[in-house]
C-alpha cells in the first residue's frame, strides 16, 4: 500500500498545509474517522451519486440490447460495475488528494481531509476492484471485465493526471466515462455491436458540453487547483464554443439508435426535440445576453437530457 500513499502526493505537495508527524506516515490506516464516521467516509470515498449514474446507465446498454438477459447476469453487470466505479472513485481521490485540499468544493473528502490515509483509501480501492471484476468474470464475460478494467485505469491513471498537463484530458476522460452502457451491452451480447457503439458516443457527446459549463462554474477553484481544464487555459469563449459543437453533434448521433433497428420512431422524436433543446442552451453561451447564467443553466439542463432521453428509451423499448 506504500505506492497508493506516494501516488496521493504525485500531483503535487501543498506547502501551505503542514501534515502533523502522525499523518506523515503512509502506514497509518485511519488518522480520524472512527465506526459510523468511518462508514460515511468509505462511502463517501465510492461517490454514490456517480456509481447510481454509471449503473443506470449500465442497465439502459443491457435492457437495449436485443437479446435477454439472465438475471444472474443482470445482477453480476450491476454489482461488479457498480465496485468497479466505486474503486475508480475512491483511487481518483488519493491521486487528487493534495489538488483536492486547494478547492472548496473537494476539500473535505475523506482523503483531501486526512480523515483517511492514502494508504488505507488505495487498500479499500483495490479490494472494490478485485471483487468488481471477479463478478463481471464470473458472471458475465471477458469482454466486459476488460472494458471495465480498461475504464477504470484509463480513467485513474492517464485522465487524472493529464488534468494538470492539458486541456484535452477532457476528451481523453470521457472515454472511460462513456463506457457504462458498453458493459450492459456486452454482457448480454458478448460484442460490442452498432448499438452499443451508439449509446457509448450518446454519453461520450454528453459529457463534453456538461463538464465545460460545471468548468466555467468553477474557473477560478479549478485555477488554484491547477487543473489545466479549457476555460482556465483558453477561456471561457473557447468554452463556450465547445460545448455548441458537441452538443451540435449529440444530435444526430443520439438519433441513430432508430435506424439500426434498436428503437422506434417514439424514441426518435423525443431525442430530436431533447437534442435541439440542449444545443440551443449550449448555443445560448454564444450570445452577450447569456453573461454568466449559462454555465449554470447548461450544467442543470445537462442534468434533466440524460433522465429524459433514458425515459424516452424505456417508453419506446415497451410501446
Amino acid at each position: 500500500m506504500v505506492a497508493f500513499g506516494r501516488l496521493g502526493c504525485a500531483l503535487g505537495r501543498d506547502r501551505s498545509r503542514p501534515v502533523p508527524p502522525h499523518r506523515s506516515r503512509i502506514v497509518t490506516i485511519v488518522t480520524s474517522s472512527t465506526g459510523s464516521a468511518l462508514a460515511r467516509d468509505l462511502l463517501a470515498l465510492c461517490k454514490p451519486g456517480i456509481v447510481r449514474m454509471c449503473v443506470l446507465m449500465t442497465l439502459g446498454g443491457l435492457w437495449l440490447a436485443p437479446d435477454s438477459a439472465h438475471v444472474s447476469t443482470v445482477l453480476a453487470v450491476v454489482l461488479g460495475s457498480a465496485l468497479a466505479v466505486a474503486a475508480a472513485s475512491a483511487l481518483n481521490m488519493v491521486v487528487e488528494c493534495v489538488p483536492d485540499r486547494r478547492m472548496k468544493r473537494t476539500a473535505d473528502r475523506p482523503v483531501a481531509a486526512g480523515r483517511i490515509s492514502p494508504a488505507f483509501a488505495g487498500g479499500f480501492a483495490m479490494l472494490l476492484w478485485a471483487v468488481g471484476m471477479a463478478v463481471l468474470l464470473v458472471g458475465t464475460n471477458v469482454l466486459t471485465t476488460v472494458l471495465a478494467a480498461f475504464a477504470l485505469l484509463s480513467y485513474v491513471f492517464i485522465y487524472t493526471p493529464l488534468k494538470y498537463r492539458t486541456p484535452l484530458a477532457l476528451v481523453i476522460g470521457a472515454v472511460p466515462g462513456a463506457v457504462p452502457p458498453l458493459l450492459g451491452w456486452t454482457a448480454v451480447t458478448n460484442e460490442v455491436g452498432g448499438g452499443g457503439i451508439v449509446l457509448a458516443s450518446i454519453l461520450f457527446l454528453w459529457q463534453m458540453p456538461h463538464f465545460l459549463a460545471f468548468a466555467c462554474r468553477r474557473r477560478d477553484e479549478y485555477a488554484r487547483a491547477d487543473v489545466r481544464c479549457v476555460p482556465v487555459v483558453r477561456g471561457s469563449t473557447v468554452a463556450r464554443i465547445q460545448a455548441t459543437a458537441w452538443a451540435a453533434g449529440l444530435v444526430p448521433v443520439s438519433l441513430l439508435l432508430t435506424p439500426l433497428g434498436v428503437t422506434g420512431w417514439f424514441y426518435f422524436v423525443c431525442a430530436l426535440l431533447l437534442g435541439i433543446g440542449y444545443f440551443g442552451c449550449a448555443a445560448w453561451g454564444l450570445f452577450p445576453s447569456s453573461r454568466d447564467r449559462w454555465p449554470r443553466t447548461l450544467f442543470l439542463v445537462s442534468l434533466l437530457y440524460l433522465p429524459a432521453l433514458t425515459l424516452a428509451l424505456v417508453i419506446d423499448i415497451n410501446l
